[in-house]
């Protein structure tokens, strides 16, 4: 019958695929065989350092995913809390900034105290690769008596009361002087006498804070002296910071004066010790005394050491490297100030965070770092944090358009303090 006749071949059928050889089965992890782990970078420090590196990372690894942890609740750095308020133009490298940060594989994580909130080594152990650019957030201490002296302020803190850092806006200077002595010839010395004596009409365009604006308003501040220990062609202060100090604002407001005090002897010119950049003035034992009311201390910052697992050397106050590279400690890079010490414009950061990354991805292409196991990333860490008794606040990545900087800045003093932040 024809039932009985798709039995026998059902039967002759079944002994023929029995008596072929078995296929190997599987292996249980073969998803993690044909799966390539996503390489996840985690970077210290929201400034111009961690967002250049983050910004050659994305571009040129498309699978890369980043997170920028920092320890103020907004991200940018000096460049939103250190420029000159009348310098708009270098603040624009905020747009470019802002770009990375709304990246797909971009995600920010302020006030996170890398450090304290949470160690190096749990990051480490987190990420494939962790870089170190949190900066310099030091003063270099003068170490003479009276530093600590009420009226005498440190530049970094200076800058900060006026453009709106948190930590800074109990400062409240007294401007109720007429004259200020600026101890160092950098940039940033240059900045403050130009803050201190530009026209009121000038500040008012600029996104200078109301309470710093309200102060220089009151201000009897007519002289500023910037004293430094070398000559005219040893100045730090870039030509652009120069001219307008002494060629367009200043000039025109009236009963001021402005002066840098350079060595100088009523008897003669003072020799040097070695020739250009390297010159160095001979002391001659004379003292001058400079009746003030206000000290101003801008001979610069210095990083500072973060973790105990972290090399550091304290001469130099950086973090020992070899192109980018903690020396010693596997996994572990550093872009920026914190790697070369606090010189250079902005550019320079550029140059050296590109470096940095340029160094990272050749590890991960060349195999020195290991991207063989997958890493759990910001997941891992953010539980931690909220172990840890951190409050999360969520904030989507939406372009912040319509609010000038000025009434950011102002919004931020308002809350001195904010839970985790987070772009994503």
């Amino acid at each position: 019958s024809l039932s009985a006749a798709w039995s026998r071949l059902w039967i002759i059928s079944s002994m023929w695929t029995s008596s072929l050889p078995k296929r190997p089965g599987l292996p249980s992890n073969c998803s993690q065989l044909f799966i390539k782990p996503t390489p996840k970078v985690c970077i210290v420090g929201g400034g111009p350092a961690g967002f250049y590196t983050a910004q050659h990372l994305l571009k040129a690894q498309d699978d890369v995913i980043v997170d920028v942890y920092e320890r103020l609740p907004v991200p940018f750095g000096l460049v939103r809390f250190g420029v000159a308020p009348d310098h708009p133009e270098v603040k624009n490298v905020i747009n470019t900034f802002t770009q990375t940060a709304q990246h797909e594989r971009c995600f920010f994580h302020g006030n996170v105290n890398v450090g304290v909130d949470v160690t190096v080594k749990e990051l480490k152990k987190a990420y494939h690769a962790v870089v170190l650019s949190y900066g310099a957030e030091a003063n270099r201490c003068m170490g003479v008596p009276g530093e600590d002296l009420a009226g005498v302020f440190s530049a970094r803190d200076f800058v900060g009361w006026y453009n709106g850092l948190p930590s800074n806006q109990k400062l409240n200077p007294d401007l109720n002087c007429e004259t200020v002595v600026i101890l160092g010839q950098g940039n940033v010395a240059l900045d403050v006498a130009r803050i201190l004596l530009s026209p009121l009409d000038m500040l008012k365009k600029t996104d200078i804070t109301q309470h710093a604006l309200e102060a220089l308003t009151a201000s009897r501040v007519r002289r500023v002296l910037i004293v430094g220990r070398r000559g005219p062609l040893q100045i730090a202060g870039t030509i652009k910071v120069q001219h307008p100090l002494f060629f367009r604002h200043i000039v025109k407001r009236q009963n001021t004066l402005h002066s840098m005090r350079f060595f100088n002897s009523s008897s003669g010119i003072l020799p040097l010790i070695g020739s250009g950049e390297d010159a160095k003035a001979v002391p001659t034992g004379q003292m001058e005394d400079l009746e003030c009311g206000m000290v101003i201390s801008s001979i610069g910052y210095k990083s500072l050491p973060i973790d105990p697992c972290v090399p550091f050397e304290h001469r130099g106050a950086i973090i020992p490297n070899d192109m980018g590279r903690v020396l010693d400690t596997a996994g572990l890079y550093c872009s920026g100030w914190v790697k070369r010490g606090p010189t250079g414009v902005i550019a320079t950061t550029m140059n050296d965070s590109f470096d940095t990354a340029r160094v990272l991805l050749k590890d991960m292409k060349e195999g020195t770092l290991d991207l063989s196991v997958n890493k759990p990333g910001a997941q891992e860490i953010t539980a931690l944090l909220q172990e840890r008794g951190n409050t999360h606040r969520n904030t989507q990545k939406k372009k912040n358009e319509g609010v000038p900087g000025g009434a950011e800045q102002s919004l931020l003093q308002l809350i001195p303090s904010h839970p985790i932040t987070h772009l994503s």
